[in-house]
């Protein structure tokens, strides 16, 4: 007797009904934490009657001081950045001991992690079961890190190594991209069944289906921080020379005042720093095209955001943009980050408004079907 339409038929079993999420970025309610996803995604599920319960994890001056004179001992070098610190195995064990400790104090047996920070899971005792929701892996970051020239090579083993046993001590593993997926199984060697490309949403910006005009040039990069890591000194640089060809080109930065500095004063470039949120929509929706060629962010929710308001996007042919365009159908692809092919770009893409406006529709339609919360919420729960 075949049971299986019969079992098709049984409601399905959530993964968890009660979880701690966690986040060393900031508490993960909060919006600003890591472009709002562990907020996010604590909604979506909490719309499907998971009981969310929130940790954020820190590590105090003290302990950074003493993970940066462990790491030079230990021949790593100097730490040269905050997130060098975090890449620590010493830095993960405090953090990760931190998580145990509250999800124990919580009464939690599940808890997820945004990032990898705050692992591998510490052996507490407790059957708890510890799951992973990230956008990219070391392996992964090192390839177009901006930084990675700067690591000695005993510090890219090290955090490769940590990065490769929190990954084994997961009981499964969630990722934005596909391509995040299947380089875990590849290069970690996960199972292919204790890995999922769960996506993301696109973010809170409203989608916009008013009147726009695509005849004239109006660029848009939006970076918070991360300026020189974001793409932003290659757009200005390709951006000079496409106004040469058309000097009509606007471009409008949105950054922080950490931004500013790299920023020089140029015709068309205007720079604005800690915009309202309405303001900031506004931008999107009145642009052009937003060109954002991101050397090493893996997914980038600022593309999904331009897409929802009916603005193309323009990027690097690497990472999760051809993912998130569907290898270019939704948006502009630039293989080379150089200023001249990216220049190039630039003025052929608003060379053809009827296109750009043909981009934009079809792409709209692709986000708003495509990327959700609840859609991460329910893959979550039930993949």
């Amino acid at each position: 007797m075949d049971v299986a339409p019969f079992l098709e038929t049984l409601p399905r079993m959530p993964r968890f009904r009660h979880v701690a999420v966690t986040s060393v970025f900031g508490h993960p309610r909060s919006a600003r934490t890591w472009s709002g996803a562990p907020a996010n995604v604590s909604a979506a599920l909490e719309r499907r009657g998971v009981r969310i319960e929130a940790i954020a994890p820190h590590i105090g001056t003290v302990a950074k001081v003493r993970v940066a004179l462990l790491d030079m001992l230990a021949g790593r070098g100097r730490p040269i950045s905050t997130e060098q610190i975090l890449r620590n195995t010493a830095a993960r064990r405090v953090l990760a001991a931190q998580v145990a400790e509250e999800a124990r104090r919580l009464g939690v047996d599940h808890v997820l992690h945004t990032g990898t920070f705050d692992l591998p899971p510490v052996d507490d005792g407790r059957d708890t079961r510890h799951y992973l929701y990230c956008d990219h892996t070391w392996a992964l970051a090192r390839r177009h890190h901006v930084e990675a020239d700067r690591y000695t090579k005993a510090a890219i083993r090290a955090f490769d190594d940590v990065e490769r046993r929190a990954m084994t001590d997961l009981a499964h593993v969630f990722t934005f991209g596909a391509y995040v997926r299947d380089h875990i199984v590849q290069h970690y060697g996960l199972p292919p069944d204790r890995v999922t490309a769960v996506g993301s949403g696109a973010g809170a910006i409203a989608a916009y289906h008013g009147p726009k005009d695509y005849t004239q040039p109006r660029l848009l990069f939006v970076a918070k921080h991360l300026f020189r890591a974001k793409g932003g000194v290659l757009l200005l640089q390709a951006f000079d020379l496409a106004r040469q060809r058309r000097p009509d080109l606007a471009l409008t930065i949105v950054g922080d005042e950490r931004s500013r500095r790299f920023v020089p004063p140029m015709r068309g470039v205007e720079f604005h720093a800690h915009l309202p949120w309405e303001e900031l929509e506004r931008l999107y929706r009145e642009a052009t095209l937003l060109v954002q060629p991101m050397l090493n962010d893996p997914w980038g929710q600022v593309y999904l955001e331009a897409m929802s308001s009916r603005t193309p996007v323009m990027g690097l042919a690497r990472n999760g943009l051809p993912e998130l365009t569907d290898n270019g159908r939704h948006g502009f692809l630039v293989d080379r980050a150089e200023p001249g092919p990216l220049a190039d770009a630039i003025v052929n893409a608003v060379s053809d408004p009827p296109r750009l406006e043909r981009m934009a529709d079809a792409a709209q339609r692709h986000v708003l079907g495509a990327y959700s919360w609840d859609r991460v919420a329910e893959r979550m729960l039930f993949t």
